[in-house]
């Protein structure tokens, strides 16, 4: 049970968090890494290597720790870990592991001096009651999603029925179930968790589903990345027939009902999402403005798709901005850096709409600057990382 005592002692450790929380996250994960390898699964090794992991939970823990009194501060970070770990299939059995691993972490970080036997009991109420939260929420969603039609709950096997090149990089995948039923309907902006045996090893990852829901089957595009594990492994190794297991499709970053003008605004394989969400408006009369970024025409994803889709609606305006045009590109917006002169230029004349954007960290970045120096209103600005989140201050 977290006192009063508890929370005091928590609150008072988050001066050492913000100034050796990376350090401490960083030896957190060597230790449950290296004495509880069965979880390795479900930890992205790249992000690991890159310390993006590290940051993110450093991150995440400050924040509970800061308002431990008043957990509603937290606002969407609760959302978007149930997500993740939903995606991931994280079960409560997880837990305890982890809790283990924080604990002897900071202990032996921080020094039996400063982390005392009272600071290690509050610490453990507090990640109980943060643990108790999360498992009750992920139980609700899981349950959801099994009794919810075409829904199921772990891992099912789906069959690759179409392997597709969409560019020089970028692969779909559309998926249907190996039993032969229907598919969980899913919120366009989501993602579905994918779970491999490469070399002997298991693997999970998230996959944005890049075509909206039909009840038949998934479309995942993935970007073959140059040291990505997996995804070379989908590419060169996985083909039409072979079988993939499945979560369930999961994520916070949804298109949002709305009759505001919407714009896309999307970098290199940060197009996925927006693909499912721009077929879902265009069942509307919805005026879209789509912007996409990529280094040439020969890595831009689904052009044709787009441009046969602005050819029937004409409430679609469509427009491509290449850092190089090659002389085989074709007709382009823009060439260069997707600046805050050409958003305005291509954004409709009010600037009350409704934007998601997606890409990597520094176009992200830059646009989340943009829209707020033309004037989208900030509230109106959605978007979502690809790996663990980081700031975008």
């Amino acid at each position: 049970m977290l006192s009063a005592e508890h929370r005091t002692i928590v609150k008072a450790t988050v001066p050492l968090l913000e100034t050796g929380g990376e350090a401490l996250i960083k030896h957190f994960y060597t230790l449950l890494m290296d004495e509880h390898p069965e979880v390795r699964p479900y930890f992205n090794q790249a992000n690991q290597a890159s310390g993006a992991q590290q940051r993110a939970l450093a991150n995440g823990v400050l924040m509970y720790a800061r308002h431990i009194d008043e957990l509603e501060q937290l606002g969407g970070l609760v959302g978007q870990i149930i997500n993740k770990h939903v995606a991931l299939n994280i079960l409560p059995e997880h837990y305890p592991i982890v809790g283990q691993s924080l604990l002897r972490s900071i202990r032996e970080v921080l020094g039996a001096e400063i982390a005392t036997d009272a600071v290690i009991e509050a610490w453990a109420a507090a990640y109980q009651q943060l643990a108790d939260l999360l498992i009750g929420l992920e139980e609700q969603m899981y349950a959801k999603r099994e009794a919810a039609p075409g829904g199921w709950r772990g891992l099912r096997l789906f069959r690759v029925a179409r392997k597709v090149q969409e560019s020089d990089e970028i692969t779909s995948f559309y998926l249907r179930p190996d039993d032969g039923g229907a598919v969980l309907a899913f919120e366009p902006g989501q993602y579905i968790g994918v779970r491999l045996v490469i070399e002997g090893e298991d693997v999970r990852r998230n996959y944005s589903l890049s075509a909206a829901a039909d009840g038949r089957e998934y479309r995942i595009s993935v970007k073959r990345e140059p040291n990505g594990k997996v995804s070379n492994h989908l590419h060169a190794n996985v083909n039409e027939g072979d079988t993939l297991g499945l979560l369930a499709p999961a994520g916070d970053f949804k298109l949002q009902n709305s009759d505001k003008p919407l714009v896309l605004i999307s970098g290199g394989v940060g197009i996925t999402p927006t693909l499912a969400m721009l077929q879902a408006a265009l069942k509307t009369n919805r005026p879209v403005h789509f912007i996409h970024s990529a280094r040439h025409g020969g890595v831009h994803a689904f052009r044709r798709t787009l441009d046969e889709l602005a050819a029937r609606h004409p409430q679609l305006k469509r427009f491509y901005c290449y850092e190089q045009k090659r002389a085989e590109d074709g007709e382009v917006s823009g060439i260069g850096y997707l600046d805050q002169a050409r958003l305005a230029e291509w954004l409709p004349k009010t600037r009350d709409v409704d934007a998601y954007f997606l890409g990597p960290i520094g176009f992200m970045k830059a646009v989340k600057k943009h829209l707020k120096a033309i004037g989208v209103p900030e509230s109106q600005s959605h978007y979502e990382f690809f790996g663990p989140a980081a700031a975008l201050e």
